[in-house]
């Protein structure tokens, strides 16, 4: 009988090249009278492949990387349909979601039930965090920026 070779693990990334393709900052931009987003100039490669745009939690919106979006897809799809809170989650994340791919200056469709949702009107925060990014109304933004930190230890990061 031959030998069965062990492949060679695999090995992640250097931390340099995993913060590359972290959503990291905060950026101020405005949506135009066409429901236009400029994406920032730092998140655009990460997003050229496709977006999904959906309501998020807390009143923003979530916007993903098409790939994010379908790992966070195949998570859904697990969820029992028997369970109440399962089904509401679903029908949130994907019936209101809107797919697109960011045109030569950037820029994704952000339908106006999603702006309704989140209360956009012009101008925006767009925070990284990570794997996806959330938009916020600048207004609701600057009124959690100083969150009550003292339940963070509570974490246990």
């Amino acid at each position: 009988m031959g030998q069965k070779r062990n492949p060679e693990p695999q090995k992640s990334p250097p931390v340099g090249e995993r913060l590359e393709r972290m959503f990291l900052g905060r950026y101020e931009h405005s949506i135009d009278a066409k429901g236009r987003l400029t994406i920032p100039a730092r998140f655009r490669g990460d997003l050229a492949s496709g977006t999904v745009v959906t309501k998020g939690i807390d009143r923003c919106l979530f916007l993903f990387p098409t790939t994010e979006f379908e790992t966070l897809a195949a998570r859904i799809r697990e969820l029992p349909i028997t369970q109440e809170q399962a089904r509401e989650f679903r029908r949130q994340m994907f019936a209101d979601a809107s797919a697109d791919i960011p045109d030569k200056q950037g820029r994704i469709i952000v339908p106006p039930f999603l702006r309704e949702y989140a209360d956009i009107d012009s101008q925006v925060i767009i925070i990284g965090l990570d794997t996806f990014i959330e938009i916020w109304p600048v207004e609701v933004w600057k009124s959690r920026e100083m969150p009550n930190s003292e339940h963070w230890e509570q974490l246990g990061i």
